[in-house]
């Protein structure tokens, strides 16, 4: 088996990207003296890297796989192979997104009210892009940081940064203008690396077992007990990936019933369930679900 190597993105992103690949199978540890966490897999090895640089690594053959976000994949226009998307389900998560955002005070309103001022980000790339097929000229600056507080400063005329409520840009006393792109995790792969066969294979294992992790994120698995009597009943209340699993019991009068279902609708199903004549009701948490 080929070597893997995979870059797991440092800062904001590295908890929760540990944090999964725990869930999917595979214990990370790192050390704050070393940017080389330990994997418990001998055909995996990794390191800790900016999201904002990954892509370029993953193209340039560094590492054969990699999480990072589709933001920074379009920032660096890199050649690489998006195997998956990697994103929470609807009831959790929230996109992140790049907006573009000029002070509340401002008599800007359109993106064609920007033609000849400065935008800070640290998006550049995209940023001049997206300006450039809209005809608008601007100056598109790289910011280092605290890119909300250049406007406040005078350093630039908008902003575009990244946000998933809008809170911090509001708390800036910032306005929204326009949305330029909604972005989120995706694992991507070396186009060498992905056509190796033995590369493949493992690459595909790793994705089928991070999607099954995400999957699993808020759901979890009832169980039942059914009469006979109102078995028909009970399963056109329980919403499930397909139908419910239903097995007969020792008593024929009885049965078992199992569904998964989002964790938010157990609290309201569970007392309808008992009313409806279900007992002996079992929840219990999922860390992978696989719907191929």
């Amino acid at each position: 088996m080929s070597l893997i190597r995979l870059a797991i993105p440092k800062g904001s992103l590295q908890t929760s990207t540990i944090d999964l690949f725990r869930e999917a199978g595979w214990v990370i540890r790192t050390s704050t003296r070393s940017y080389f966490p330990s994997i418990d897999d001998p055909d995996i090895e990794c390191a800790l890297v900016r999201a904002q640089e990954i892509s370029r690594y993953v193209e340039s053959g560094l590492f054969d796989l990699a999480l990072t976000g589709k933001d920074w994949i379009l920032e660096n226009a890199s050649e690489v192979v998006e195997v998956a998307d990697l994103v929470y389900s609807k009831a959790t998560y929230l996109p992140a997104k790049w907006v573009l955002a000029v002070d509340e005070k401002s008599d800007i309103r359109t993106i064609e009210d920007l033609e000849g001022k400065k935008i800070a980000t640290e998006l550049v790339n995209f940023t001049r892009r997206y300006f450039k097929e809209r005809n608008v000229t601007v100056d598109v600056e790289f910011s280092w940081g605290a890119t909300e507080a250049k406007v406040v400063d005078g350093l630039a005329d908008a902003i575009v940064e990244v946000t998933e409520t809008g809170s911090t840009i509001r708390a800036h006393n910032l306005r929204i203008i326009d949305e330029l792109l909604v972005t989120n995790t995706k694992l991507i792969a070396n186009k060498a690396s992905w056509e190796n066969p033995a590369k493949r294979e493992k690459i595909d294992q790793v994705s089928l077992m991070l999607k099954s992790a995400l999957q699993a994120t808020g759901m979890v698995g009832l169980k039942m007990n059914a009469p006979r009597e109102r078995l028909k009943d009970i399963i056109r209340m329980l919403p499930a990936l397909t139908s419910p699993t239903v097995s007969t019991l020792h008593d024929p009068e009885w049965f078992s019933l199992e569904i998964i279902i989002n964790e938010t609708h157990s609290r309201n199903l569970i007392p309808e369930l008992l009313k409806a004549g279900a007992r002996g009701i079992i929840e219990y948490p999922l860390k992978k679900v696989l719907d191929k």
